[in-house]
């Protein structure tokens, strides 16, 4: 079972964004914030994985390890358990994280001066990987509705008309607004894709974390039948909290794609195992699933939580997907650059501002929702008292 630590229990000083320093220079305090701006999971994770863990630490020998088949037959059995979806005909390649897969993957498969198409408000991290390597970010805005956000096909057309325009970064489920992509969509992303000859590089590292009604929907699925190339990313980094231990993964059916990356890997070591790693990834795959369950049943209750126990001034985009709540904070009347202060110094809790994201993202916030509800319950007591001192 997913247990929930304390809001207020030693742990979570040992989380990645609760650095004292850290949220000073982001938020403008450190005296108890809530940290709820980091990607991952707050709640004591699979006993599977750390009893895996505390296994191999206890063996007394970490030098070269080969990677067994059994290792990525873990991943291909929990996709086509959760997912519906073979690993047959596809090529299955390790990569240090997902930065990896998309700095190389840009590097390999455009050139200097190439336009690669980003979505957003999107993933931070993205354009950065795409200015590092001499390419321009094509930018296609979501379209943001009533029911939530949508991709603008028209606009996605346009760009990739551009002769320029080599490669869609693509985020599904999509990091920071939460949307599912159907597979109508993503259906018609690859035919536009194929149309004008962009490779489509689809970040599906949430891939798991969806909520009823909603399915997840392979990108490599939804284009069946349509000759358009890709390449995904997946792994259990997201799911199961081990960023900071198990490598990713990089699908694709292209052998092209494939040769490339592994050729660039190989030349800088990419690929060299690590012993812990290797058994929390086997663990996570074939033993987490009860625990994963109740993850997600955990951030299904906190969206329910959050959404009725916010102040009017602050809505929530609709959660179909991620353990990520996208906060708008327009109707507060702040200027962009107060809301960091105003999240730390005045309602004691971090998240990430929505400009992290893209200019479109101004005015909103990301908070994670894979934490106690007892956390996510404080969080929006704070926002209300803190709105109701404005």
């Amino acid at each position: 079972m997913a247990t929930p630590r304390t809001a207020d229990g030693p742990e979570v000083g040992r989380r990645q964004g609760s650095d004292p320093a850290t949220l000073q220079r982001h938020f403008g305090t450190s005296e108890g914030v809530l940290p709820l701006w980091i990607a991952e999971p707050d709640v004591d994770l699979a006993p599977e994985v750390t009893a895996a863990l505390r296994a191999r630490a206890g063996t007394g020998w970490y030098g070269y390890e080969t990677r067994p088949d059994a290792v990525l037959e873990s991943f291909w059995a929990w996709a086509a358990a959760r997912h519906g979806w073979s690993g047959e005909g596809l090529r299955t390649l390790v990569s240090p994280s997902v930065g990896t897969s998309v700095g190389v993957l840009i590097e390999q498969m455009t050139s200097p001066g190439d336009g690669e198409i980003l979505q957003p408000p999107v993933f931070t991290d993205f354009k950065p990987l795409v200015t590092a390597a001499g390419r321009r970010p094509i930018r296609n805005a979501l379209v943001r509705t009533q029911a939530g956000y949508r991709i603008d096909l028209d606009g996605l057309a346009a760009v990739a008309a551009e002769p320029s325009t080599r490669m869609l970064i693509l985020c599904s489920p999509h990091n920071p607004v939460g949307r599912v992509w159907t597979s109508a969509e993503l259906r018609q992303v690859a035919e536009i894709c194929v149309e004008h000859d962009v490779f489509v590089l689809a970040d599906e590292i949430h891939a798991d974390i969806t909520l009823p009604p909603h399915r997840f929907v392979p990108f490599a699925v939804a284009a069946r039948g349509i000759d358009v190339a890709w390449a995904a990313t997946h792994g259990p980094i997201k799911s199961f909290g081990l960023a900071g231990v198990c490598d990713t993964l990089l699908v694709t059916d292209r052998a092209e794609v494939g040769d490339r990356f592994e050729t660039r890997s190989s030349q800088l070591h990419l690929t060299r195992n690590n012993v812990f790693g290797l058994a929390a990834f086997d663990a996570a795959y074939r033993h987490g699933g009860p625990w994963f369950d109740d993850l997600l049943a955990l951030v299904a209750r906190n969206v329910e939580l959050l959404r009725a126990a916010l102040p009017q001034q602050i809505t929530v985009a609709p959660v179909e997907g991620t353990y990520l709540a996208w906060l708008d904070l327009r109707g507060l009347g702040l200027e962009v650059r107060e809301i960091p202060g105003w999240l730390g110094s005045v309602a004691g809790v971090a998240m990430s501002p929505g400009h992290w994201f893209g200019r479109e993202g101004a005015g909103f916030a990301r908070m994670t929702l894979a934490t106690p509800s007892d956390t996510v319950a404080l969080a929006a007591e704070r926002l209300t008292a803190a709105v109701a001192r404005r």
